[in-house]
């Protein structure tokens, strides 16, 4: 059996991150793992900023609220639904992502969880696993799975390089340019042929 592993931001989704930063002018947290492969790193700057500004879970959730995945994406993740099943390997977090998935018409998503205090206040976040999104590839193939993965940032290539075909999307040139043998596509027809042949192999 052939199954498909997608990343969400920035392939089914816009980035949640960027699009809270514009909505509270905080530009410093437009920062995603397209910029930082170090995500501990990432977070514990995210929440430092978070509470420098007095911003809680709920502030958040308020933007995602009024977020709509990207353009051509629920037809897409419709056509691949009517191929192959596909699960969502994203780092985001439960508490981020559930109105989108509404949206996209409940993919499956295996994803991380934040700690919030009473208040809303974000005190951490708890990983599924470390490397989550190359370990769920790996274990989908102990169980004689053959899986295509895809995704945009640094931490989407673990899961790509684990899996047994895939492809990055719309990655930015960096990681184009540092990983020339991982083909990159740049829209969701072309995505969806990488797929097909996966597929029909």
């Amino acid at each position: 059996m052939r199954i498909v592993c997608l990343d969400l931001e920035g392939v089914l989704v816009p980035e949640i991150w960027i699009a809270f930063s514009e909505a509270v002018g905080i530009p410093e947290l437009r920062r995603t793992t397209r910029d930082e492969p170090d995500y501990d790193k990432l977070m514990r700057f995210r929440l430092d900023l978070l509470e420098k500004n007095k911003l809680k879970l709920p502030d958040i959730q308020k933007v995602i609220g009024a977020m709509d995945p990207l353009p051509g994406a629920i037809d897409f993740a419709k056509a691949l639904r009517e191929k192959t099943q596909l699960i969502i390997l994203s780092d985001t977090f439960e508490q981020f992502a559930k109105p989108l998935m509404a949206k996209l018409g409940y993919p499956t998503l295996f994803c991380n969880s934040l700690e919030a205090g009473k208040d809303g206040s974000i005190t951490g976040y708890k990983l599924r696993q470390k490397e989550g999104k190359k370990h769920a590839v790996a274990a989908l193939k102990t169980l004689n799975m053959e899986v295509f993965a895809a995704g945009d940032s640094f931490n989407d290539l673990a899961m790509i390089q684990e899996s047994d075909g895939g492809c990055l999307f719309r990655a930015p040139q960096k990681i184009r340019d540092d990983y020339p043998h991982i083909p990159c596509v740049d829209i969701y027809d072309d995505l969806l042929s990488q797929i097909d042949n996966f597929l029909e192999k």
